[in-house]
């Protein structure tokens, strides 16, 4: 068998036209992702989508033009700029937000954002939070190595296609890629505009809960790639908040109604200690690399392939200096109160990276709550403060979890960190400028609420901010105490987990607490995927070996591929 392009070692990556085709790429996605998220309530995934969209530019200009060959590697620089450019855009959430709250007369005065506003606040912090996911790579890719299954499908999505121009290789990874794809998109379309296939199969009685099946091979594709012990671990929170909670919650008057809404804020609290403290506690017992890591500050930058650590520092100092200018300027943010929210975005950041890696879900939402919690008691009332230092928490967020991923989908094709992280950076400005002029047009032209573009995340974000004005006495009863409880269990099933005879036992923490937050009806569909993975790998390990990654990829790619396609169009106006 000749040997596989992405395992050559040596073939350019940061090409002129990998980053030109990239800032194409990332200019679409990000002009795209706004709407997507604004009015599904989630975005899908990007980097399989970026993946795509790269190999199928980049192998008809090579041909068209009679260019030197295209390579995996090249194909990884454009999905990591899409990739960036997207997760910048997805903070439009937060911009919703802000004139939710407008509308309702809660900002006094009001915020209102301008063009260079928004795209200035938006990619300074997402420079931010680039830089300060760099020397998080050993720890989460190289030693704990991590699924981060969104990334794991970029990467196999891109070695199979190139792969597959091969002569001589198997096709048959690119067939179950493909299978997937298709199988997966033509669901999505099904599930939008035939009314006969609902996108939800809610167990009768159970709509106000959300419990029942998401009708969605993604959730199934990512159950399925990421396998069925992390899978069981989410199973046993959805099992607590979704069936066994509940009622007891309601009964002693803890939560007002049996539906989702209601015992969401309530066993939010919990789910957010049990994931905070598992993560922070793993850093610590790791606390020897954490510590290699950043010696590499005094080290040459030839060193490694990472990107030099003196410019992570320089940059992020820099960074975070811009930040607080711009939010006492734009939003008269005291300057001590934005530096505070940068130094708490640390360790929240941190769980965030650990809890995608093992479950592919960025608990964004959990943690930009917990900001404002922190931000409810160190300015009580304030409710600016409250929304920026929690948006700024979000997007340093998310700009953090897709460098994650694209390392994660680096390190199968052997592509360098260096140029990963030097994509990024220079598609994170596309993104925030494609959102700082996509968000305005796409509010003015649908309106932003319930009579337009409903955006729940932001629907959430706004009123956990209104409610905390009220102050912690308008939380629900008993969750502070809940939230003690999931903090003592996060650090104790991490103790456990440490043990060599234990740890294949051990339920991660990250994992229940995801399982406790996310809707059941998407969680339960995801469920199924791990333990098909378990049943397919008893009974034939051989095939589930070879055929379980690009068919789990094309599953996720097909449904995210066809959600950003219909968002274009429906930004455009093209509506079916």
């Amino acid at each position: 068998m000749p040997e596989s392009k992405v395992a050559r070692a040596g073939e350019p990556e940061l090409t002129a036209r990998s980053i030109i085709i990239g800032l194409i790429v990332a200019m679409i996605i990000g002009s795209a992702y706004p709407y997507c998220v604004l009015k599904l309530g989630f975005g899908p995934n990007l980097s399989v989508v970026s993946a795509f969209l790269g190999f199928m530019t980049l192998v008809p200009l090579v041909f068209a033009l009679r260019l030197a060959d295209t390579n995996a590697r090249e194909n990884n620089i454009v999905q990591t700029m899409g990739t960036s450019a997207g997760q910048t855009a997805f903070m439009a959430v937060l911009l919703a937000a802000f004139d939710m709250l407008n509308a309702k007369g809660v900002l006094n005065p009001p915020i209102y954002l301008n063009t260079l506003q928004i795209f200035l606040w938006l990619c300074s912090a997402s420079l931010l939070g680039i830089l300060l996911a760099v020397p998080m790579r050993r720890h989460y890719i190289d030693e704990e190595n991590l699924t981060y299954a969104d990334g794991l499908a970029a990467g196999e999505t891109i070695k199979v296609l190139h792969e597959g121009r091969e002569s001589g290789l198997s096709r048959a990874p690119l067939i179950a890629l493909s299978v997937g794809t298709i199988a997966s998109g033509l669901l999505m379309l099904l599930t939008t505009y035939w009314k006969k296939i609902r996108d939800t199969w809610f167990i009768p009685g159970q709509a106000p809960m959300n419990i029942g099946f998401n009708i969605s091979l993604l959730s199934f594709g990512s159950g399925l790639l990421v396998g069925f012990r992390i899978c069981l671990a989410m199973a046993i929170g959805t099992a607590i908040s979704w069936f066994i909670l509940p009622r007891y919650l309601f009964s002693h008057g803890m939560i007002t109604a049996l539906t989702y809404p209601a015992t969401l804020r309530w066993v939010m609290w919990p789910a957010t200690g049990l994931m905070v403290a598992g993560g922070l506690t793993s850093l610590v017992l790791k606390w020897n690399l954490i510590v290699k890591t950043f010696r590499g500050l005094r080290g040459s930058k030839g060193v490694s392939n990472d990107f030099p650590m003196q410019y992570v520092v320089i940059g992020s100092i820099f960074m975070t200096i811009v930040i607080c200018l711009i939010q006492y300027f734009s939003m008269g943010i005291p300057v001590y109160l934005s530096f505070i929210a940068i130094i708490l975005s640390l360790p929240l950041m941190l769980v965030g990276l650990r809890v995608l890696g093992e479950t592919n879900w960025g608990p964004i939402s959990a943690m930009s709550n917990m900001m404002q919690a922190i931000f409810a008691f160190i300015s009580p009332g304030n409710v600016p403060v409250n929304m920026s230092s929690s948006g700024l928490t979000g997007t340093v967020a998310v700009t953090s979890e897709a460098l994650m991923q694209d390392f994660k989908a680096g390190q199968l094709l052997k592509s360098n960190p260096r140029s990963l992280t030097i994509a990024q950076l220079i598609a994170a400005p596309v993104g925030s400028f494609a959102t700082a002029i996509v968000y305005p047009i796409l509010r003015n032209k649908f309106g932003i609420g319930a009579q337009g573009l409903s955006s729940p995340i932001s629907v959430k974000w706004a009123s956990f901010a209104e409610l905390l004005t009220k102050g912690f006495s308008a939380l629900p009863p008993g969750c502070l105490v809940g939230l003690i409880i999931g903090i003592a269990v996060g650090i104790l099933l991490t103790l456990l987990a440490e043990n060599k005879k234990l740890g294949d036992y051990v339920p991660s923490p990250s994992a229940m607490g995801i399982g406790m937050l996310i809707t059941a009806a998407v969680l339960l569909t995801f469920i199924i995927g791990g333990v098909a993975q378990l049943i397919w790998a008893k009974a034939h390990p051989e095939s589930e070996g070879k055929y379980r990654v690009p068919l789990a990829s094309g599953l996720i790619a097909g449904e995210a591929i066809i959600a950003v396609v219909l968002a274009i169009l429906a930004a455009a106006g093209v509506n079916f």
